[in-house]
């Protein structure tokens, strides 16, 4: 990762997501979207990008366990799940999209419930679009983009799993990742590589975080 927060803003990131995560409420549709005065961040993956751990592990994003009991619910994976950090940050946790073992149907409406979201939601500072290190980009990934591009909406590539990939080969992902994403506007220009087994990078990307988050 190029171009690393400061000290000030990794100080900042450690405190945020140190902060209890309070669940705000699940939306299965567009109009049911809870109306929010922050800046507000979005987590999209498709379900083999570790989203779950990315999340919840005890090397995850956010430090608190209160989490991991919501995301736990059942039925979670098929709405928006919105999260309150010290009423400074919204976060979004949305459903995996692509999944394999879902119907046509769902996979539509969720798809459908992504988009939109991410089409229509004036809050929203970025997009942490999730990749597993160990494949890269793949085709729906690339069309996440280009709706985000279209859109005008920030996102951040995040590497996951990426413990399971040998440095070699990992520099060549991001390398790779780096250049296709050159022709993207809305594309924020650095990579962040993590895993939620050894919670490397999550440091860097929390503080890259708490810099959009209304912290007084």
């Amino acid at each position: 990762m190029t171009g690393a927060p400061d000290d000030d803003a990794i100080e900042r990131g450690r405190w945020l997501f140190a902060q209890e995560c309070t669940f705000i409420a699940g939306a299965t549709s567009a109009d049911v979207l809870p109306d929010t005065d922050l800046p507000e961040v979005a987590l999209v993956a498709i379900l083999d990008a570790d989203k779950e751990g990315f999340l919840r592990d005890e090397r995850s994003l956010i430090q608190t366990k209160s989490l991991a009991r919501t995301l736990n619910t059942p039925g979670r994976t098929q709405q928006i799940n919105f999260f309150r950090l010290q009423d400074a940050l919204m976060l979004a946790d949305l459903p995996g999209y692509g999944y394999a073992k879902a119907s046509k149907t769902d996979i539509e409406r969720w798809t459908a419930l992504i988009f939109d979201y991410l089409r229509g939601r004036p809050s929203l500072r970025r997009v942490c679009l999730l990749v597993d290190a160990r494949h890269g980009l793949k085709p729906s990934d690339i069309e996440v983009m280009k709706d985000l591009d279209a859109a005008a909406v920030s996102y951040q590539i995040v590497l996951t799993k990426c413990d399971k990939v040998k440095p070699g080969a990992l520099d060549a992902i991001e390398g790779e990742t780096a250049g296709r994403i050159a022709d993207h506007v809305a594309a924020h220009p650095v990579i962040v590589r993590t895993s939620s087994v050894t919670a490397d990078g999550m440091e860097m990307l929390r503080a890259e975080l708490a810099l959009l988050a209304d912290i007084r």
